[in-house]
């Protein structure tokens, strides 16, 4: 068990590290593409959210109180989602698509993450596999 959690740990932080790599080097074109969608202060919203996806992602692969690290992933995801593919919003229907896939995404991911903080923080230190324990105690 341990093992296989390690493993999606791994594979569920892979994708946010990425993304926060992505925030912090291109940080004036995300913010571009952010002000077009209606994001106040748009450079400060895509560096906070480079700084959740890395603290988070980082938390999770670590296991750092990796249940903590799910939760600021949580903080990125449903934002970003209602924020930046609000598909209810558009008319066209190729992008209503897109910006919808886009949403149910960051929702699914969302909820993925939640699973995870409650996961770590049932399991306690039991987990094994981690730097430390969970941060919350929900057992």
């Amino acid at each position: 068990m341990d093992v296989l959690v390690l493993i999606g740990r791994i594979l569920f932080s892979a994708l946010f590290l990425s993304s926060a790599v992505g925030h912090m080097t291109k940080t004036k074109a995300m913010a571009g593409y952010a002000s077009s969608r209606g994001v106040p202060a748009p450079a400060p919203a895509v560096l906070g959210g480079g700084v959740l996806l890395l603290a988070g992602g980082l938390s999770v692969l670590l296991g750092v109180w990796a249940d903590l690290g799910a939760l600021l992933l949580v903080v990125f995801l449903v934002p970003t989602a209602v924020l930046m593919h609000a598909f209810w919003k558009e008319t066209e229907p190729q992008a209503r698509q897109m910006e919808m896939v886009h949403f149910q995404k960051d929702m699914a991911l969302a909820g993925a993450a939640l699973m995870l903080l409650g996961l770590i923080a049932h399991a306690g230190g039991d987990l094994g596999l981690t730097l430390t324990g969970p941060l919350f105690d929900i057992g």
